[in-house]
């Protein structure tokens, strides 16, 4: 049985709330679906209300994930260095205080031992249902869900670790490893996102749904992607980073984008300028509408290789540590906590609210799905 934070244990990773399919003919076999495997994966819903329950990987999330709240657009003071020298603890990103951070310094053997064990169950799913069967927001958060997980796991393994795109699975950057299999077909972070997602999903909003374990890739949700409500998920998502730093900033004259959007211009913005004020234009505040009406060239410039971690990819200084709460997590802390007052003293938005996709008399079929 998974462990996902000790000492807790769960017996059901991944439940089936509405029936099963049947095994899929093709599944164990690398060879199976011949010269082009991602096309197995082509969705192809039956019709049937199936869900998969991943209140488990919630529970873990809710645990191990900080929110930082809203950017606001300023450049967070400088924190302090270790005494007598230059030494700075913890996260020095212009980005730190925006988007959520993983407490991966929490984590022990037993932890990250879960989240393997976690991936496998998701992958064995395939082994039991059909997931080209399911509705297609459910094979959507499947994807999501599985390609995350996936990507804790890997990071937690490696950590400390500054820059997850140093991580390397025998040889083979973390980006292209294929160590993920569902259906007897090997899959890397990648494949999932481009050759699988992007390729079959025509909304361009499931980019904010990968997290890549950077500060400057879309954020961690504290929360599984649910196939009930996948397509309002990532609606938050896509305000979050559209309106943030990492997103979006102007100088002078040009618009300076996330690199992301370049890797997924193929699929979503082949006229790239056009086609992404377009894009962006639709999650936009209005403050950032004004500063994207005064730019006239686009460049996907903005990165962030720094982990998405609460301790900054390093372990903590036994001088200053309390537990594991070193000072450079106590420092973001603090941080965290005053930008907090700031948006509460200057009455802006730091939350949201959200109303579930409920099915009403009338309601056309298909409503809320992610195309």
């Amino acid at each position: 049985m998974p462990r996902i934070l000790a000492p807790f244990r769960f017996a059901a990773i991944a439940t089936i709330a509405l029936g099963l399919i049947a095994a899929p003919a093709h599944a164990g076999s690398d060879t199976a679906t011949g010269a082009q495997p991602f096309a197995t994966f082509v969705p192809a819903p039956d019709g049937k209300p199936h869900r998969i329950d991943y209140s488990i990987w919630s529970y873990a999330l809710s645990q191990l994930v900080i929110s930082m709240g809203p950017s606001i657009r300023k450049k967070p003071v400088e924190p302090d260095t270790t005494i007598g020298t230059r030494m700075q603890m913890g996260h020095n990103s212009l980005y730190r205080l925006e988007g959520s951070m993983v407490a991966f310094s929490f984590m022990d053997e037993a932890v990250i031992d879960s989240f393997a064990e976690y991936r496998r169950e998701l992958e064995g799913l395939a082994d039991t249902l059909d997931i080209q069967s399911l509705p297609r927001n459910e094979q959507l958060a499947y994807w999501l869900n599985l390609h995350n997980v996936a990507m804790v796991e890997q990071v937690a393994k490696a950590w400390p670790i500054r820059q997850p795109h140093e991580i390397e699975i025998d040889g083979t950057p973390l980006n292209e490893a294929r160590f993920i299999r569902v259906e007897g077909v090997a899959l890397s972070p990648r494949d999932i996102r481009e050759r699988i997602v992007f390729a079959n999903w025509r909304d361009p909003r499931v980019i904010y749904g990968f997290w890549r374990g950077e500060i400057g890739g879309p954020a961690m949700q504290r929360v599984a992607f649910d196939g009930r409500n996948v397509g309002d998920q990532l609606e938050r998502a896509a305000r979050e980073f559209v309106n943030s730093m990492r997103g979006t900033e102007k100088r002078g004259g040009t618009l300076h984008v996330s690199a992301l959007y370049s890797e997924a211009a193929p699929y979503y913005f082949p006229d790239f300028d056009v086609g992404l004020r377009a894009h962006l234009a639709q999650y936009a505040s209005s403050e950032t509408q004004e500063m994207i009406a005064q730019t006239d060239h686009i460049d996907a410039s903005l990165a962030e290789r720094d982990i998405a971690d609460l301790a900054g990819g390093a372990r903590t200084n036994s001088f200053f540590a309390s537990g594991r709460v070193g000072r450079g997590i106590t420092q973001l802390l603090a941080a965290r906590a005053a930008k907090f007052e700031y948006i509460e003293r200057k009455g802006l938005r730091s939350g949201t609210v959200t109303f579930s996709n409920i099915d009403l008399p009338g309601d056309p079929a298909g409503k809320g799905e992610v195309e």
